[in-house]
């Protein structure tokens, strides 16, 4: 051994999830007090093996139930075909392999990718979690990323200048199955920034530095209630997975009762198989009132805790928060406050969802949208549209963003009344919604505009069925003007882009008579009036000459 071992310590780095405010795991970071291990590390495997097993060994001196992230070149998993020490050094601290997450550190440049990809699957066989780390300050290639199939991916807060790159990253996660996780925040902007662009998870000074002692208390900014890009519907389960108390399923009642007397903050004990399995789930209170009973103590401490624990409820990890509500009310009342534990593909257990969590993300989930819906129509405004077109360019996905007003409204409303008027703006806004196809979003930015979000196959009918119908306020026949942007992948950058091309396209739809219809696409000169006439010959042949050699949807 180098000297540098007699003067090794490590410091623990809390992993907060963004949505919840907990810690959800814990990074053991090397702090030598001379010399620079790393870089001995990064050129020695055997070294930096055996730093992966201390970080293990000094969180089991610390004690702590936390999910642990230990540090470990990739270059070192392609030279030695896995870490052995590691998996022994786990079941010697009595913690289970998937507690425990690999953190792939750069340089990836001259590694054998082959010999990786095969260690990474020989450690996922063997139940440890696999983290990309330094994405955006590494040397990673984006097909090995996609090769590794990661469950975490970490981003350096530097990328928070570039959101769009963010929210492909967030997009890629989504694909893998991954959580998106930014590190090095040291700034509340820098947190605002990291949720606006979807991720889950972050670390940095402003939450905690490291620390010799791993933190009971991290600070996490308020959130704010208006934050583009925040889910509003349907929030994945991912976001509210807590760390789970796990025992095996061989643990006794006396082992359940010293974690949870030890452990004032766990809720509850999930006792799993041999695979990581939950098989039985034990509550804080209910286990604790049987223990405290009269011989309760003397009955059961020494007795199998799974006798006295309930079948898990479980959900997997791509359910939605409302998923989760559904397998809450299934069962007895005296269990709504059970933990659910949430499993991997394989079964085996990631963590716990706490029913407050919830009801509170859910609750504000609902007052948000409430806020944002427009009190004529009840439709939601013009955020929720231009947040999800944001979602979809950085998904690289192909759209439609459609502009549609009211003809001459001001007319419509002095000639007829404003009792009119508004009856015919939801009347209007019905039609919208009917005509909708699945994946479209209508919205009503105020006044007589609405805006509509479709996929460009869905346009045609959307069109045929509000612009053929015969519109009239208190007897006086009106007309609809309908302009659309098709955005390409790759054709603009964000909503704002869009919104631009589209502005030049409803002047042009307002200058003809009757309801009318012009098409453009975004990045192409000109457009296409596919509905409604023009009202002079000579404007007439201006108009000609613009929309020749356009295409079609």
């Amino acid at each position: 051994m180098h000297s540098w071992t007699d003067t090794l310590r490590f410091a623990f780095q809390p992993v907060v999830n963004l949505t919840t405010g907990a810690v959800a795991g814990l990074e053991i970071l090397a702090r030598p007090e001379t010399g620079d291990v790393l870089a001995e590390a990064r050129r020695d495997a055997g070294l930096d093996a055996r730093l992966a097993v201390s970080a293990v060994r000094a969180a089991a001196r610390r004690e702590t139930l936390l999910p642990l992230f230990v540090n470990v070149f990739a270059g070192t998993l392609a030279d030695l075909g896995g870490l052995s020490s590691l998996h022994e050094a786990v079941r010697e601290a009595g913690r289970l392999p998937w507690e425990v997450t690999i953190d792939l550190c750069p340089p990836y440049t001259h590694v054998p990718q082959k010999a990786l990809l095969e260690a990474v699957a020989t450690l996922r066989g063997q139940g440890f979690r696999i983290c990309a780390d330094g994405i955006g300050d590494g040397d990673v290639p984006l097909r090995l990323l996609s090769d590794l199939s990661p469950g975490l991916l970490k981003l350096d807060a530097s990328l928070l200048a570039r959101p769009a790159v963010v929210r492909s990253m967030r997009t890629l996660c989504d694909e893998l199955g991954a959580l998106l996780a930014v590190e090095g925040v040291e700034t509340e902007g820098q947190c605002a920034a990291a949720l606006a662009s979807g991720a889950q998870l972050a670390q940095g000074e402003l939450f905690a530095p490291p620390a010799r002692l791993p933190a009971a208390d991290v600070y996490v900014p308020p959130r704010s209630p208006a934050e583009p890009g925040a889910p509003r519907t349907g929030p994945s389960v991912r976001e509210f997975v807590r760390p789970a108390a796990l025992l095996p399923a061989t643990a006794s009642a006396g082992q359940v009762r010293a974690l949870l007397t030890g452990s004032p903050d766990v809720s509850g004990v999930l006792l799993v198989d041999t695979a990581g399995v939950p098989v039985r789930s034990v509550h804080r209170s209910r286990f604790l009132l049987s223990m405290s009973g009269h011989y309760g103590h003397a009955l059961y401490a020494d007795r199998p805790a799974v006798k006295l624990g309930d079948p898990p409820r479980t959900v997997g990890v791509d359910a939605t928060a409302w998923e989760v509500l559904d397998v809450v009310a299934v069962g007895g009342r005296d269990r709504t406050s059970d933990d659910v534990a949430v499993v991997d593909e394989h079964g085996r257990c990631m963590g716990a969802v706490r029913l407050a969590d919830l009801v509170r993300a859910l609750a504000e989930t609902r007052v948000e949208e409430a806020a944002g819906l427009n009190p004529l129509t009840r439709l939601p405004g013009s955020d929720a549209i231009t947040g999800e077109v944001d979602r979809r360019i950085a998904a690289g996905r192909a759209f439609a963003l459609s502009w549609l007003d009211v003809d001459h409204f001001k007319q419509v409303n002095d000639g007829a009344g404003f009792a009119a008027g508004d009856e015919l703006i939801r009347a209007v806004g019905r039609a919208l919604q009917r005509a909708s196809t699945e994946g479209s979003r209508v919205g009503h930015i105020g006044g007589d505009d609405f805006l509509v979000l479709a996929d460009p196959d869905g346009l045609d009918p959307l069109a045929a069925s509000v612009l053929g119908a015969d519109w009239s306020a208190g007897g006086r026949p009106v007309t609809l003007s309908l302009a659309t942007v098709v955005c390409a992948p790759g054709s603009v950058t964000d909503h704002r882009q869009a919104a631009a091309c589209l502005a030049p396209l409803k002047k042009a739809a307002k200058a003809l008579h009757g309801a009318s219809w012009v098409l453009g696409r975004a990045g192409v000169p000109g457009h296409e009036a596919r509905r409604g006439s023009r009202p002079t010959p000579a404007s007439a042949g201006l108009g000609m000459a613009v929309e020749g050699g356009v295409q079609g949807v």
